[in-house]
């Protein structure tokens, strides 16, 4: 049976080993400010601290693996790869950068290789790559099977790193912050209302939960819930009872319930009001 290349197409024809220097593929050295960002990188967020540590080893040890570019006019390049050592370079003050000049790539494949780097440094948050996978699916036609290839991952990895996409805006946000791990987002997946997920959300950080802790937590919530249910439809029962008799009795009125019946209060504003509503009432009666 074929071992499958993790690597895809990607990088390991690439990046330049010492059979490739003698087959004549060149490392130069670039001026910093010839280079530019690829907008389809898929990586976003750079850590300040991780690229300042960064940075100060390349003052010490250099640049020590090239990066990838494409040539897109006489004096300037595009980063295919190796964004986060490029800008690491330009704090550390160095001028000129190691890097491998490659063929020209369509948005497809610049996608595909940084994508197979980042994974290959475990450098993408779950979030950025969730965003990868899923613009490599929508718009370049991959399936759930090609895009596992391209990384060396199983199709179920990918599944359900694309399920993390169905997270609402601010456990996203936490995910991407480093606030919260990849195996607390999986137990806030399984919690749909809203409310209840923001709630064991705030658990999480406040609390600094581990994961076993927050699945503890999930699941008693999700033991209770044909008695939520039933709270949510007797409180919209009582809401949509008060508002009738509001419209009925042309004043507020408020029905409160007890272990043990309740009572329904008719506010008035004066005494005719007052005499207003017992009419109301004797005409009933």
């Amino acid at each position: 049976m074929t071992k499958r290349n993790p690597l895809g197409r990607g990088l390991e024809s690439l990046i330049p080993t010492s059979k490739d220097r003698e087959a004549g593929k060149k490392v130069i050295e670039i001026d910093i400010t010839n280079i530019q960002a690829n907008p389809n990188q898929p990586r976003k967020n750079f850590d300040k601290e991780s690229l300042n540590n960064l940075a100060e080893s390349i003052k010490k040890k250099g640049v020590l693996q090239p990066i990838l570019v494409e040539k897109i006019s006489q004096n300037s390049f595009m980063i295919i790869a190796g964004e986060r050592r490029w800008r690491a370079a330009g704090l550390a003050g160095i001028k000129k950068i190691p890097a491998i000049v490659i063929d020209k790539q369509d948005d497809k494949e610049r996608l595909e290789i940084g994508l197979i780097e980042n994974v290959q440094r475990e450098s993408l948050n779950p979030v950025e790559l969730a965003e990868a996978y899923k613009k490599l699916m929508d718009k370049y036609g991959y399936t759930q099977e090609q895009v596992a290839s391209i990384v060396g991952k199983s199709r179920s990895a990918v599944a359900n790193t694309l399920r993390l996409l169905a997270l609402d805006e601010k456990s996203l946000k936490a995910l991407k912050e480093g606030l919260i791990s990849e195996g607390h987002a999986r137990c806030l997946l399984v919690i749909d209302d809203l409310q209840s997920r923001l709630r064991v959300l705030k658990d999480i950080i406040d609390k600094e939960l581990s994961v076993r802790e927050a699945e503890k937590l999930v699941s008693k919530l999700k033991s209770k819930p044909a008695e939520t249910k039933k709270s949510i439809e007797k409180d919209l029962f009582i809401s949509t009872l008060e508002e009738e008799l509001e419209s009925y009795f042309e004043t507020k009125v408020d029905i409160q319930l007890k272990k043990k019946g309740g009572s329904i209060v008719i506010k008035f504003n004066s005494n005719d009001d007052l005499n207003r509503i017992i009419n109301v009432l004797r005409g009933e009666l």
